[in-house]
């Protein structure tokens, strides 16, 4: 009976000693504050985007015992968009032509709800003015887009088209394009459709310094910001109330590496987007972890644009946590090739209580590393290692040279 009770004792050190080593392994903690339910939700804070990996891989929340140390499972949330199209079907029942333009007009089989036309033209290079109109018996029109214009640019400087009709929510049973050109469009294909869209959650963050420089007819424009954050919407205000159609290509810095020149800084390529006067200047990037960006405007042979501002958010990353005993909670972090941790309620469906409470956090802490006890040489000081080696040669000299006289 001691000996099962000795070897229960053994095994429960050892447990507790990898659990605390689990936790050690890790860089960073943060307290968790106010836990009274089983669930809770975590909105993670700018500052430990700074030290988690690319892939946000080794989160963890563990919670410490008297006797224990404990995992706490977690969901991990973005607050991005939520988008639902539905595509329509419909009937082109008629297609005339007059001195205003090109008419064609569509029958929906029943009245729907729409926001949206994407007209396909192989036209390589067009800027016509588009009116839309709804009618529910043909008789009477009302004008729901009126001057809108759709572009299409394809030279050997640019490749940009923009032939999407977007407007708010119309209801009608019949719709009737005008594209005003006096040569026929060749309109291959129209596809209309309902967009339901839940809008993102962003994050502000503080551009802390972004500077302007002209190179080979090219703009170039370097951002900073105070930490590195998950980046996945870029804003720029463009002063100039001119028509202009721009490629861009959107850069993250990787690293900066000091040689005799200075400093060289290693940007990879995040997007290539098209700034264009038609279109809202915001562009969605892929959610990559960086703290300074490069954008450059490809000019070709036009002026500059004024560029006053930019801005750049972020979506929202929230961990609903289930927490099953009493204990001091940490959100931990900062584990370099850690894995994604694997819970069971990551792959069943859960049913999470209507109001949930949000945490509050504690500082920033750093987790001391346990230290390693080095064991000092027998000997520090190398002459005794001299000593010692002669000594060896003398007496294997002595009993070499007493072997040979016994011989002779």
């Amino acid at each position: 009976m001691r000996l099962n009770n000795s070897f229960l004792t053994i095994l429960a050190f050892l447990s507790i000693s990898v659990c605390f080593g689990q936790m050690d392994s890790y860089s960073k903690k943060i307290a968790l504050k106010d836990i009274e339910n089983q669930w809770h939700t975590i909105e993670v804070p700018n500052q430990v985007f700074e030290d988690v990996n690319t892939n946000m891989s080794d989160i963890r929340i563990y919670g410490v015992t008297a006797t224990d140390t404990i995992e706490a499972p977690y969901l991990h949330k973005v607050s991005n968009a939520e988008i639902s199209n539905s595509e329509l079907s419909f009937n082109l029942i008629n297609s005339v032509n007059n001195s205003k333009g090109y008419f064609y007009t569509y029958e929906l089989p029943q009245k729907e709800t729409i926001n949206e036309m994407l007209l396909n033209l192989e036209d390589p290079n067009f800027n016509w003015e588009i009116t839309l109109e709804g009618s529910q018996h043909q008789k009477q029109w009302f004008t729901i887009l009126e001057d809108y214009r759709i572009l299409s640019i394809n030279n050997d400087q640019t490749n940009y088209s923009f032939t999407t009709l977007k407007f708010p929510d119309a209801s009608f049973r019949y719709y009737r394009v005008l594209i005003k050109s006096k040569a026929k469009p060749n309109l291959t294909s129209v596809h209309i459709t309902k967009k339901a869209k839940k809008a993102a959650t962003y994050r502000d963050y503080e551009v802390s310094d972004f500077q302007i420089s002209k190179e080979d007819k090219k703009t170039i424009i370097d951002i900073d910001l105070k930490n590195r954050v998950p980046l996945n919407l870029l804003e720029f205000t463009v002063d100039d109330k001119i028509d202009y159609y721009r490629s861009i290509s959107i850069q993250y810095l990787v690293d900066s590496v000091k040689t005799e020149k200075g400093y060289y800084h290693n940007y990879r390529p995040l997007a290539t987007k098209t700034l264009s006067s038609m279109e809202d200047n915001s562009f969605q990037l892929p959610g990559t972890l960086a703290q300074k960006l490069r954008v450059i405007i490809l000019n070709n042979d036009n002026q500059p644009l004024k560029i006053s501002d930019v801005k750049l958010k972020g979506y929202l990353h929230t961990l609903t946590a289930r927490f099953t005993e009493p204990a001091n909670y940490f959100l931990v972090y900062g584990k370099p090739y850690d894995n994604f941790p694997n819970y069971d309620i990551s792959k069943t469906t859960v049913s999470l209580p209507d109001n949930i409470t949000k945490l509050d956090f504690g500082s920033v802490v750093e987790i001391p590393k346990p230290e390693i006890e080095t064991t000092n040489p027998l000997f520090e000081n190398k002459w005794w290692l001299w000593v010692i080696i002669g000594v060896v040669i003398a007496l294997l000299g002595y009993f070499t040279i007493g072997m040979m006289k016994k011989e002779l």
